[in-house]
């Protein structure tokens, strides 16, 4: 009588779902550095005094092909709503921006920076990429 070796279901189940794994992590693997990567900083003071300058900078950038990056700071505050303050040139890869102001009264102001997409320097319909997160300088 000849011995023969069983190979069940479960060892070939086994082996499937491993190889499963394996193909699914080179996928996932491989569609990672597809997408656009790309950020918005910003630096703000956390307080300032009523008359004294309040400078504000932020810089980024996106790798977004096609696009020349426009980087505008925005405020709010006393009531207000979101308005532009200053926008830097639209340039190829990284943007500076800086705005610098003063407060004639107490209160908060919140800024934030937007990083917006242009198809050419006059460019009438930008394409907002990233915003920062929201500073806060409490003025006292």
């Amino acid at each position: 009588m000849t011995r023969t070796k069983k190979t069940g279901v479960k060892a070939r189940g086994g082996r499937v779902a491993v190889i499963g794994a394996l193909g699914l992590a080179s996928v996932a693997l491989a569609a990672g550095p597809a997408f656009a990567k790309g950020g918005v900083d910003i630096t703000a003071p956390r307080t300032a005094h009523v008359g004294q300058t309040i400078t504000v900078k932020a810089h980024g950038g996106d790798d977004s092909a096609g696009f020349l990056h426009q980087l505008c700071l925005e405020e709010k505050g006393f009531g207000q709503g979101w308005h532009q303050e200053n926008c830097s040139a639209a340039v190829e890869g990284d943007a500076r921006v800086t705005a610098h102001g003063t407060s004639a009264r107490r209160g908060d102001l919140q800024f934030r920076a937007v990083l917006y997409g242009l198809t050419g320097p006059h460019d009438q319909n930008p394409v907002r990429l990233h915003a920062s997160d929201v500073v806060t300088v409490h003025v006292r």
